[in-house]
């Protein structure tokens, strides 16, 4: 869904890297309908993983916070690396906390990311005070290709929910462009 906005920060982050990116719109539809950790849908985001590593991949970059847990879990045998793009953005909310205020357009990524965060406080070794906040009626607008009323309504709620948050995860890639709208709260 975002292989545009990868593809650009690549580019601008590590220049000629050679990269294969791998959409399965039915796979996020399951997850949400079954949830993340179906062992259904543990198993194919896992086979997902494997095949482009028999491809050649050397690292496999799950871009989805909803199924990025059974990504990274994928059993590697120490010939590739599987890893979830949000693990370092769970890590730098648990540094800045305590108080980390998750926004999510989809209801399925609120459960995955809580645990991800929650998984990094224990690790860090960090106090974590978590609310999460879902966006209803959001990803409507993203799946109909309205950005600016996505970016709006996500917006909106973020002033609305934050609170006496002293860090918003926005827990989706689809989000990153509200982060700018947002640099005032």
């Amino acid at each position: 869904m975002h292989v545009p906005t990868f593809t650009d920060l690549l580019a601008r982050l590590a220049p000629g890297t050679v990269a294969t990116h791998a959409v399965d719109e039915a796979l996020l539809r399951d997850a949400q309908a079954n949830g993340h950790a179906h062992p259904a849908i543990v198993g194919r985001v896992q086979a997902a993983v494997r095949a482009l590593a028999d491809q050649g991949a050397r690292v496999v970059l799950c871009t989805c916070s909803t199924v990025g847990g059974a990504a990274e879990a994928t059993p590697t045998a120490g010939t590739f690396t599987a890893a979830r793009i949000d693990r370092a953005m769970a890590d730098r909310a648990v540094e800045l906390g305590p108080r980390v205020l998750v926004v999510a357009a989809l209801q399925s990524t609120l459960a995955p990311t809580a645990a991800l965060i929650a998984e990094s406080a224990h690790r860090l070794g960090r106090p974590v005070q978590l609310r999460q906040h879902w966006v209803e009626g959001a990803w409507a607008h993203f799946e109909a290709g309205q950005r600016e009323a996505y970016q709006r309504t996500i917006a909106d709620a973020v002033r609305a929910a934050v609170g006496d948050a002293g860090v918003v995860v926005l827990a989706q890639a689809s989000m990153a462009g509200e982060a700018d709208a947002l640099h005032d709260l």
